[in-house]
């Protein structure tokens, strides 16, 4: 077989499986861009950073805290619904402890995660519905299964704040504009599971398909130039002959 048989081949079935392909990332990517990216994780519905200010109190040692955290390794003071807690961090987890009586709020409950929640909205929507659920599934992707709350505001985007029964944060911010651009995002990196690997192999597989259709494609216009010259040559000569 010649070698421009063998290259139109290579053009041929590389642009077969990425013809496809290539519709979904422009359609996806259509979609990603058409989104700013704060609507996406709810940015837009989070009120606006409070200065927090920590007096100067006689909090409980910090000894006392640690001594109840079996493999604590890191401590860190804040303040939780305007208290100030120990936050406390080890093998296990995380957990909170009132900073000035020593007392262990972890895990809270559904009020103070309500409160938590309420904070942490700032549309003029209401909180329809707040439940503790044991696995979040994708909407909580890269954090793990775990118990979490998770508030339901009715506003038009159905708003999601999920918040740790551990530690009293807001973990994440949800909404069907993430939905949808979830999906998208799967399609255009080729992820059907996880949804956050780059380096999968049906996207390797994509990318090598795309460069040889490229590299194939100027070779077949590098050969149909250089025959059409040929051929230029060939016609200039004949025309010479008497």
């Amino acid at each position: 077989m010649r070698l421009t048989g063998i290259v139109r081949r290579i053009h041929l079935w590389s642009g077969v499986v990425l013809g496809f392909q290539v519709l979904l990332w422009m359609l996806s990517g259509v979609v990603m861009s058409w989104y700013h990216i704060d609507l996406v994780r709810g940015d837009k519905s989070a009120p606006a950073p409070a200065v927090i200010e920590l007096g100067v109190e006689d909090y409980v040692p910090v000894q006392r805290i640690i001594s109840k955290t079996e493999g604590a390794h890191e401590i860190e003071l804040r303040q939780f619904l305007g208290r100030p807690v120990y936050e406390v961090r080890s093998a296990a987890g995380a957990q909170i402890f009132d900073a000035l009586n020593g007392e262990r709020l972890s895990p809270i409950g559904e009020h103070q995660a309500r409160v938590v929640a309420q904070n942490g909205f700032a549309g003029e929507a209401e909180l329809v519905r707040i439940v503790l659920i044991e696995d979040p599934g994708t909407e909580m992707r890269g954090i793990g299964p775990r118990p979490v709350w998770r508030a339901v505001f009715n506003d038009r985007l159905n708003t999601r704040i999920y918040v740790s029964p551990t530690t009293g944060e807001i973990l994440r911010r949800r909404n069907d504009v993430w939905r949808l651009y979830d999906f998208f995002w799967m399609l255009h990196i080729m992820d059907y599971d996880e949804r956050n690997d780059f380096n999968n192999p049906l996207l390797r597989i994509a990318s090598a398909a795309g460069l040889l259709f490229a590299i194939s494609g100027l070779a077949m216009l590098f050969f149909k130039q250089s025959r059409n010259l040929i051929l230029k040559d060939v016609r200039k000569v004949r025309g010479k002959k008497p």
